[in-house]
């Protein structure tokens, strides 16, 4: 991990607090400077995000909160993500998986 320059953790319903703080905390101890926190939503389709740099004493510090709209950043390159597409996305998909069941 030691040229990656960006971690995205995807939380898991069953690794909710491994993926919010054990992770973050090695890949901050790694030196990762930059850290993406998604949070897909349990209950509906939103996606949410969560953005994290690498302060200078190797601990995250946040600096977007919980984005559900369009995310965009300049580190570790600049890039916009549209949270509500995904989101409309992911319920279109949710929606085909429920037909199936």
């Amino acid at each position: 991990m030691q040229d990656a320059i960006l971690a995205v953790e995807v939380v898991s319903p069953s690794s909710g607090l491994r993926d919010r703080e054990t992770k973050r905390a090695l890949y901050a101890e790694t030196g990762i400077p930059s850290y993406w926190l998604v949070e897909p939503d349990e209950e509906r389709p939103t996606i949410r995000l969560t953005e994290f740099a690498l302060g200078p004493d190797k601990t995250y510090v946040r600096v977007v909160h919980r984005v559900t709209g369009v995310f965009r950043t300049e580190a570790p390159w600049p890039l916009e993500i549209d949270l509500t597409a995904l989101s409309a996305r992911r319920a279109s998909l949710l929606d085909g998986a429920e037909d199936d069941a």
